[in-house]
């Protein structure tokens, strides 16, 4: 009963607060604006991500009069987190400005004791605090099409309360309960064609929450069970990073610059439509979820499931590359003459 109170608030106070955050975007003038590095056509409101930080975060206080401190911790770092991305939505923020408030803020929650434990010592928290870092912002980048984070976050925070609550971690599991049906609230008006964005302050929270999760179910485990939990519900965003980093590179490209070379486009560019391309990167994050759960249920033994996860993240971002993204250089070079014959 306490799931289903918190999920059906979560999933309303959502809802129903997206047109109040719709309205609030273009009154401020708030909009994410066309230009060749998005994929979107026309202006769109994004202070969608609030309604997602509010639908979960009310039902969850109301909730949890007393909580560990670790959820306390990630409660108030993802506070920090939202704001963090409100400001970015509102006037950007430099690259290294950003980054050095998301480590703080995962620093705080490693140091209430959520990190993995791996080698002992300061290692595990500093490599805890950049695998934070890297898969928030992996996750804030999956956010570049119409449902696709939507969907993905739905997915992923739902098979991690279930691992959660079979963990003993009751918390947690209202916690991301919480937060899936915060997200699944949100989705309609994310699906093509969007009608709002989530906008950083939204992504940037989803991304925080479900990465510290993740740590905070494998830390006290071993080697290959952190593997499989740290990539499992994060699998998606590994792939999309994998898969932009590798094809930027290789094309000599900065990989901190923005553009439509992450895996939604390259599904896009292969003729499938915007909707089908969000329904399948979540069917494949929940896949993903649904490994994690049955490797904490002992039906998968963790050693597989790293096993699996790294091979397919692999796999993936190898295959993926095929998809051609990029105008060729010496083509946008060319004359206006010679660039309209080839085109």
């Amino acid at each position: 009963m306490l799931v289903l109170t918190v999920g059906s608030a979560a999933y309303l106070i959502s809802g129903l607060s997206v047109p109040s955050f719709k309205r609030l975007a273009l009154r401020w003038g708030l909009t994410d604006r066309p230009s060749e590095k998005k994929a979107h056509a026309r202006p769109t409101p994004y202070l969608g991500g609030l309604a997602i930080v509010l639908g979960t975060v009310v039902p969850v206080l109301v909730v949890l009069r007393e909580a560990d401190q670790r959820i306390v911790a990630i409660l108030l770092a993802g506070g920090v987190i939202t704001l963090l991305g409100l400001i970015d939505d509102i006037r950007p923020l430099r690259a290294v400005t950003r980054l050095t408030a998301e480590a703080v803020a995962a620093s705080g929650v490693v140091l209430s004791g959520v990190h993995v434990t791996l080698f002992g010592g300061w290692p595990d928290l500093a490599l805890t605090v950049l695998w934070i870092v890297v898969m928030t912002n992996s996750f804030n980048l999956l956010d570049n099409m119409d449902g696709a984070l939507g969907a993905i976050a739905t997915v992923t925070a739902g098979f991690l309360s279930a691992a959660a609550f079979v963990s003993g971690h009751a918390a947690l599991g209202l916690l991301l309960a919480g937060l899936a049906c915060a997200c699944l609230g949100y989705l309609p008006h994310n699906w093509a064609p969007a009608r709002i964005f989530m906008g950083d302050s939204g992504s940037l929270f989803i991304g925080f929450v479900l990465t510290c999760s993740a740590v905070l179910l494998v830390t006290g485990h071993g080697l290959d069970t952190a593997v499989a939990g740290l990539l499992l519900p994060t699998f998606v965003a590994g792939v999309d990073t994998g898969v932009v980093l590798l094809s930027r590179i290789r094309a000599g490209r900065s990989p901190m610059m923005g553009g439509t070379d992450h895996v939604s486009h390259r599904l896009r560019r292969t003729g499938m439509p915007t909707r089908a391309v969000a329904a399948l990167l979540g069917a494949v994050a929940a896949l993903a979820g649904a490994l994690w759960l049955a490797t904490v249920l002992r039906l998968v033994s963790p050693f597989a499931g790293a096993l699996i996860a790294g091979g397919a993240t692999a796999l993936l971002v190898g295959r993926l590359q095929g998809v051609h993204v990029y105008v060729p250089i010496e083509h946008l070079k060319a004359p206006p003459r010679i660039r309209e014959r080839r085109r």
